[in-house]
């Protein structure tokens, strides 16, 4: 069910939204486990995961990593293709 979750938030949400649902996700599992796993500070969690802040990439990389999840990049259409 997390990861349904986290799949459906990705695919439309917002920034802030993701960040939101990886806060969801890591309160439901434990902020405090999570801290020790990440090396970041239980306050700098809540903050960065509370949809509010603007966390750096590598904090949601961090975070992700730790409850079991990596961050991949997929096209969006053909149309962007050429657009590099």
């Amino acid at each position: 069910m997390i990861e349904e979750y986290l799949l459906a938030v990705c695919e439309d949400g917002t920034a802030s939204e993701i960040a939101r649902a990886l806060g969801d996700i890591a309160r439901a599992r434990g902020i405090t486990d999570l801290a020790r796993k990440t090396g970041l500070t239980r306050q700098t969690l809540y903050k960065a995961l509370s949809g509010e802040g603007n966390p750096e990439l590598a904090t949601i990389a961090k975070v992700a990593e730790a409850l079991g999840f990596r961050l991949s990049f997929v096209r969006t259409s053909k149309d962007h293709q050429n657009a590099a």
